[in-house]
């Protein structure tokens, strides 16, 4: 390793119990330098070095270094990272849940708060030189991506910027975008796996027989995996597929020959499917092969729970008894004092411990936060040898495994089942093994209908997805922006966000297809060249009068009147425009050339071209500055709306006074600059409407479920015109008027072309959270609707932060509406207890 006696990063390396790699040193070495740094490595590599030697380097120079993450769980669990290593006193943590020491010099949070911060203007913000944007990759994310551009963009000139990546297939233009907004940027990419990473595929015969496992590549006498098929396998999965045919062979359609019947049942056995081999027998094989720890990931959270309890049913013991001595000790001490007995029944505790104590264990949004940061604890303990995960498990939350278990290769993207792409291949896979502890990490992709080793060879070869941008102008980004600049500055700050560098790297793209075009018609033209006149004025009028003959009096007559006489009038209309185009046919001066078809034979070459060149045109304006005329229509609604004021300031352009336009907040406009939501302006539009003002605290807490909840597939859905019955008369009506303003909102935006998806509203919770917050125990909740703990915490979150930004409005509400200010505190205190107080701190 490189020394730098008097450097930061020597005395950051000396603390370190083991050596830094290349791209680590290289790293810090660049942020110490005084440069911003993105670094793409994968999962495991170590790429969170250069975070800790950010945060170590603000220390050392005594300013603030803010650590942002994508999820709370990742924030709680780098906090308490932080707080070991700097003390309690020297950190703070900000998420929606929790706000600890929020002055310290290190604050770690999510990137929404620091967002937040950024337009609020935060006195906090004042000594800050470092932050650390872990998982930056997330801007690709289609709903939370918008905020990781909105930091970089808005960040004081002073910041520096730490990106941790996934290795992404596009980082190098990614990199040069961020430096063109914050200046000199240094990349450093990592593709090497600080564990080797072999892949396998485990197949079974049938259920009476063990699972086998098989290398997906045929090894090299050393041992290592090459990039050739095992024909082992191939071989093993023809065999099974014969015998599959022979099997169901033996149970094919009794008929007779020749009869239509039989021939339907030798169809259905020539595409007869292999055995899949049983979750827990794969579990089972594995544990004996000694390649446990595993993640086994499922893409179904109902998939998950059933695949604990095969396992349960299948008297699978994956621990010792001292294991499960240790384990039961471990998890009562977690979850002691944390929830009531009666809650604990409600989520199914003993159930769940008795499978811990097995290690065996189901990891995923529906399973509470103090449950899932009990498995991640017992996991990172060696004590859980099995967790049955969805994908979300991949992401952000530390929890490396000796082995992988994909179950199948495609999943539901919420329309229909769709392949794996590379790069989600790869974040599955990332978590195979342990660095400093396994010498190998597998990932093993289970048998199933229609798997081919070839469809896991091309996923496992290709360098990964590349990185898009999800940005888009929103309602409240654009109120933040006019409040603290003026409509110009606003859109050319805009202009500099990663979607639009993305939109003008495609647009530069066309620009030289325009160039060469245009070349293409100025020879076209040279050739062309008529001594008697204007060769392209007669090409332009020929050109004219075939377009209408071919196509105007055809979509005459596909066009609707109201009335025969109209049609007349719009058919002379166009027949005297032939005429018209004809008679400066006949008189064109160049008609009288010699040369005339000649020339002609150019003019429609140029002709040709020139169609492709308007399509080109077309395609270049709209997207240069596509990110910007976003925003023009964004201004225009909320100016209609009385968001906005429309002034003009007068300026001083090179010794020439002009004036320029530009956008005021009004009171309105200060309201929504403080509502964080897809459903901002719906929001805003409901308070000044004042339908919320005659609800009590229960009732508010009911109706604004309906911003915040997404019933899952096959979950309660309801519209606010079938609310339920049973709700109060002042829920129904103000349920119904908030549809109204949706529908209202929704409308503007179609009406000014405007290309946002706003969420539909949906009342599914409404009554959940009423009875909720009306003293209703979790028991009643859950059992009675069908919901699993965590989505009702979830939402019960989300609900809470909505209701706190309410909160916090009362300067801009008309006075009779004040006394929601109040209901809307009361409400929080209502919901914000039990199961949903916990706030996954010890």
């Amino acid at each position: 390793m490189r020394q730098h006696a008097k450097t930061a990063a020597n005395a950051f390396s000396k603390q370190l119990a083991f050596e830094l790699d290349d791209f680590q040193i290289q790293a810090i070495d660049a942020l110490e330098a005084g440069n911003n740094v993105v670094v793409a490595a994968p999962t495991g590599a170590g790429k969170t070095i250069v975070a800790d030697f950010a945060v170590f380097l603000a220390q050392k120079q005594n300013v603030k270094a803010i650590y942002t993450t994508p999820v709370k769980a990742l924030s709680n669990q780098k906090y308490h990272d932080l707080a070991t290593v700097y003390g309690e006193d020297r950190v703070g943590l900000l998420t929606g849940d929790n706000s600890i020491n929020p002055d310290a010099d290190i604050v770690v949070m999510t990137t929404e708060v620091l967002r937040n911060m950024i337009y609020e203007r935060s006195t906090q913000l004042s000594a800050l030189r470092y932050v650390i944007l872990d998982e930056i990759h997330y801007l690709a994310d289609r709903f939370r991506g918008p905020v990781w551009e909105e930091v970089i963009i808005h960040l004081p000139d002073a910041v520096k910027v730490v990106g941790l990546s996934a290795t992404v297939s596009n980082v190098e233009d990614f990199s040069n975008w961020i430096a063109s907004v914050r200046g000199d940027t240094q990349l450093v990419v990592s593709e090497q796996r600080p564990v080797p990473l072999e892949q396998h595929v485990i197949v079974q015969n049938d259920d009476e027989t063990e699972p086998e496992v098989f290398d997906l590549y045929q090894n090299k006498i050393k041992n290592s995996q090459t990039d050739t098929l095992n024909r082992q396998l191939i071989s093993r999965l023809d065999q099974l597929d014969s015998l599959a045919t022979r099997h169901r062979n033996k149970q094919r359609p009794k008929a007779f020959n020749g009869s239509r019947k039989a021939h339907r049942g030798r169809q259905i056995l020539k595409s007869s499917n292999r055995y899949t081999p049983k979750r827990w027998a794969v579990i089972d094989e594995l544990d004996y092969l000694k390649m446990l720890p595993g993640i086994y990931f499922i893409f179904s959270r109902a998939g998950c729970d059933q695949a604990v309890k095969q396992c349960i049913d299948a008297d699978l013991q994956l621990t010792t008894d001292d294991e499960a001595k240790q384990i039961r000790t471990i998890v009562d001490r977690m979850v002691e004092g944390e929830l009531s007995r009666s809650d604990l029944q409600a989520l199914g505790y003993s159930q769940f411990r008795f499978a811990l104590e097995r290690g065996i264990a189901a990891h995923h949004a529906g399973v509470i936060t103090l449950f899932r940061q009990v498995i991640e604890h017992l996991f990172e303990l060696g004590l859980v040898k099995a967790v049955f995960a969805t994908e979300t498990l991949a992401l952000g939350i530390n929890m490396p495994a000796k082995c992988v278990i994909i179950e199948q290769l495609d999943k539901f993207d919420g329309v229909s089942r769709a392949p794996l792409t590379a790069g989600e291949f790869t974040q599955l896979t990332g978590r195979a093994g342990r660095r400093g502890i396994d010498t190998l990490g597998h990932a093993i992709v289970v048998d199933h209908k229609g798997f081919k080793p070839e469809t896991m060879a091309a996923l496992s070869s290709k360098r990964v997805y590349p990185l898009h941008s999800s940005f888009k102008p929103t309602f409240n980004m654009a109120v933040n922006l006019l409040n603290s600049s003026d409509y110009e500055t606003a859109r050319d700050t805009l202009a500099h966000s990663f979607a639009q560098w993305e939109a003008n790297g495609s647009a530069s793209e066309l620009e030289s297809q325009i160039n060469k075009i245009e070349q293409a018609m100025s020879d076209y033209e040279h050739a062309a060249r008529c001594s008697m006149g204007d060769i392209t004025e007669l090409a332009l009028i020929r050109s004219g009068l075939s377009c209408i003959q071919k196509q105007g009096y055809r979509s005459l007559k596909r066009q609707v009147f109201d009335t025969e006489s109209e049609r007349r009038e719009a058919t002379a209309v166009l027949t005297r425009k032939v005429a018209d185009l004809n008679e400066q046919d006949r008189n064109h001066p160049c008609r009288s050339c010699p040369h005339l078809q000649d020339h002609l034979k150019w003019m429609r070459r140029w002709i040709r071209e020139r169609r492709k060149l308007e399509l080109l045109q077309e395609r270049y304006t709209s997207r240069t500055g596509s990110v910007a005329r976003q925003f023009d229509k964004i201004c225009s609604i909320l100016q209609r709306l009385g968001y906005l004021r429309q002034v003009e300031n007068r300026c001083n352009d090179n010794g020439e006074i002009r004036w320029r336009k530009n956008y005021k907040l009004t009171e309105s406009g200060q309201l929504l600059r403080r509502i964080y939501s897809e459903q901002d302006l719906v929001i805003a539009q409901t308070l000044r409407s004042g339908v919320l003002d005659k609800l009590d605290p229960k009732e508010l807490a009911g109706v604004l479920a309906g911003l915040v909840y997404v019933a899952r597939r096959g979950g309660v859905s309801t519209q606010a015109k079938s609310f339920p019955q049973t709700t109060s008369q002042n829920m129904a009506k103000a349920s119904l008027d908030m549809q109204g303003i949706w529908e209202s909102v929704a409308k503007a935006c179609e009406e000014a072309g405007l290309s946002m998806e706003l969420p539909e509203l949906d009342f599914g919770l409404a009554q959940v959270m009423y009875a909720w917050a009306g003293g209703e125990s979790l028991t009643q909740i859950l059992t009675e609707n069908g919901l699993t703990a965590g989505d009702f915490v979830r939402s019960t979150k989300r609900l809470i932060d909505v209701l706190q930004q309410i909160s916090q409005v009362e300067p801009y509400l008309e006075l009779e509406s004040k006394p929601l200010i109040v209901h809307a505190r009361q409400a929080v205190s209502l919901i914000n207890r039990g199961i949903v107080a916990y706030t996954g701190l010890d």
